[in-house]
C-alpha cells in the first residue's frame, strides 16, 4: 500500500507539475524549458514590437505590449513557448520622435538571425513571429525569403492576421469610425485600453494631430522611404479619443482566436520543413533539379 500512495503522489505531482509549466520562457527553469520544448512540440514564439512614439496618449512600447498580449492568450490556450519582449526593430522613420530606439539595420538583421539560431539550437524547430509593429512589415519579407540563402534546421512561420469588415463595424459601433486609424488610432488604443488600461491617457488623443498631410499627392508612380513621415509627421494617425476596452477585447479576440489556430496548423505542419529540405537539397546542385 505504501509503494502504491508513493506511486500515486509522484503521479499528481508530475501532472500538477506539467500544468503548471509556463509558456513564459524567462519564467522557465533549465530542467522545466527541457519540459517546455516538447510539450510545446518544439514551437516558439517571438513577439516583435518596438520602441517608439504612439500619439500623445499610449507608451512607446505599445507594439510590445500588444504582441506578447496576442502571444501569451494564445499560448494559454495552445501551449507554446513564448519569447521575452523583443524590440530590436526597423525604426527609422520615426528616428525623430523622442524615446524611438533606432538599431541600424545591420544589427536588427543579424539580432533575430541570431535569436532563431540559439532557439534552434536548443530544440526549437518552428518558429512563428507575432509582429506588433507595421514598419516591420518590409523587412520580415525580405528576411523570410533569405532564409533560403542557405540550409536551416527550423521553420520559420510569420503570423498575418486577417480583419472581419464586420467585426471592424462591432467595435467601431463602440466607439466612433476614426477616418485615418493608421497609427494609435481607435483601433490600437482600444487594445491598449484593454490590455494596458495603467499606462494609456485617451484623453491625451487631441493634443496632437494624427490627420494624414498627404503631403506626397502631386507625386505619381512613387516609393520613397519618407513616405510615412510625410503623411504623419507626428508618427500618430487617427482620432482615438473614443478609444474603450470592450471594444479592444473584440480586436484582441479576433487576432488570439486566428493564432491559436496557426499554432495548431504550425504544429502539425509536415509540408514546409519537406519543402525546404527538397529545396536545399537541389539548391546545392541546381544542375540535378529535373527539369
Amino acid at each position: 500500500m505504501k509503494k502504491v500512495a508513493t506511486f500515486l503522489l509522484l503521479a499528481i505531482s508530475t501532472f500538477v507539475s506539467a500544468q503548471d509549466l509556463s509558456y513564459r520562457l524567462e519564467e522557465l527553469t533549465a530542467p522545466d524549458f527541457i519540459k517546455a520544448v516538447e510539450k510545446s512540440s518544439k514551437t516558439c514564439i517571438i513577439p516583435i514590437g518596438v520602441m517608439e512614439k504612439h500619439g500623445a496618449q499610449l507608451p512607446l512600447g505599445t507594439d510590445l505590449y500588444l504582441s506578447r498580449e496576442y502571444s501569451l492568450r494564445a499560448a494559454e490556450q495552445e501551449y507554446t513557448v513564448v519569447f521575452p519582449w523583443y524590440y530590436f526593430s526597423q525604426i527609422n522613420e520615426a528616428r525623430h520622435q523622442p524615446g524611438t530606439i533606432s538599431y541600424s539595420p545591420e544589427l536588427i538583421w543579424k539580432m533575430l538571425q541570431e535569436t532563431l539560431n540559439e532557439l534552434h539550437r536548443n530544440g526549437f524547430e518552428k518558429i512563428i513571429i507575432v509582429n506588433g509593429h507595421g514598419g516591420n512589415n518590409a523587412f520580415l519579407n525580405y528576411f523570410g525569403m533569405a532564409q533560403l540563402s542557405e540550409p536551416r534546421g527550423y521553420s520559420l512561420y510569420w503570423f498575418r492576421p486577417e480583419s472581419d469588415p464586420e467585426l471592424k463595424k462591432k467595435a467601431e459601433a463602440l466607439t466612433r469610425h476614426d477616418p485615418y486609424d493608421a497609427h494609435a488610432g481607435n483601433s490600437e488604443t482600444s487594445a491598449m485600453v484593454a490590455a494596458q488600461p495603467d499606462v494609456v491617457h485617451v484623453n491625451r488623443a487631441k493634443q496632437q494631430s494624427g490627420v494624414n498631410q498627404d503631403r506626397m499627392s502631386a507625386l505619381k508612380y512613387v516609393y520613397t522611404g519618407i513616405w510615412w513621415y510625410a503623411s504623419y509627421p507626428n508618427h500618430y494617425g487617427g482620432e482615438a479619443w473614443d478609444a474603450n476596452a470592450e471594444a479592444g477585447e473584440l480586436l484582441i479576440n479576433e487576432k488570439v482566436e486566428q493564432l491559436v489556430e496557426m499554432i495548431r496548423l504550425v504544429k502539425a505542419d509536415t509540408v514546409v520543413p519537406a519543402l525546404q529540405e527538397q529545396f536545399f537539397k537541389e539548391a546545392a546542385d541546381p544542375l540535378k533539379t529535373k527539369q
